[in-house]
């Protein structure tokens, strides 16, 4: 799936904008981290690039692998400051429409707080 163009209306840049509210539990200059409205999980939270990150996974380049990381580590962060570490949780991206994905902003799911189950 080739990357989209990025759409600068989507709900991720318009919460980043703070046009659309949103419980936000970690920013910094790069990313911010904020409860899902629509949880999967007792804790839903999503990571997010500020800017205009590739609109998914499939658009990433070796370019972007510190970002990546970074990303990564920032959701590793937020899950341990809401006390999810100790138990478990679980990182999730989504890649398009079969994979589930349905804002194209690249970004991160951090679900935990209680079982999760398998995954396949």
């Amino acid at each position: 799936m080739p990357d989209a163009e990025y759409d600068r209306n989507n709900i991720f840049a318009r919460i980043l904008r703070n046009e659309i509210p949103s419980t936000r539990v970690y920013e910094d200059d790069e990313f911010v981290a904020f409860r899902d409205i629509a949880p999967a999980a007792p804790v839903h939270l999503i990571v997010i690039p500020r800017g205009e990150p590739p609109t998914s996974p499939a658009g990433l380049t070796e370019a972007d692998a510190g970002m990546v990381g970074r990303l990564v580590l920032t959701a590793v962060r937020v899950a341990a400051e809401q006390g999810l570490s100790e138990r478990g949780y679980r990182l999730v991206m989504n890649c398009g429409d079969h994979g589930g994905q349905s804002v194209a902003h690249l970004h991160l799911h951090v679900l935990g707080g209680g079982p999760l189950g398998p995954v396949a």
